[in-house]
């Protein structure tokens, strides 16, 4: 078995989070990025963990919740991620592209790690 490094970045997601008021009733974009090191037990997809299933499970994260940190919401993207079972850890960073614009910068991002 080996230890291999899974990077996805830019996966669109639509959710209702953030603090300041109205943020959580319409849906916002959010990408989401993630880096993934799974435990490999040969050379076949039941073996690691599909990044589709990955990527799946951060839009569902982002849509089936509603937060007002974008840090908390990293941490529970991380946490769906890490649910499965060759995942040994998983950093996420969860981009709000339209906060950065209201603050005055290109982006704003969280980021969580759970191993």
């Amino acid at each position: 078995m080996n230890t291999s490094r899974i990077v996805l970045t830019g996966i669109r997601a639509e959710g209702r989070h953030g603090a300041s008021p109205g943020e959580q009733l319409e849906t916002q974009e959010f990408l989401v990025d993630l880096d993934v090191l799974v435990d490999v037990a040969g050379d076949s997809l039941d073996a690691t963990v599909d990044y589709r299933v990955l990527a799946d499970t951060a839009r569902q994260a982002v849509a089936g919740t509603s937060f007002e940190l974008l840090e908390t919401l990293a941490d529970a993207v991380a946490r769906a991620v890490y649910q499965f079972s060759p995942v040994t850890r998983a950093t996420v960073i969860v981009h709000k592209p339209r906060a950065a614009q209201s603050a005055g910068a290109e982006d704003v991002w969280a980021e969580a790690t759970i191993a």
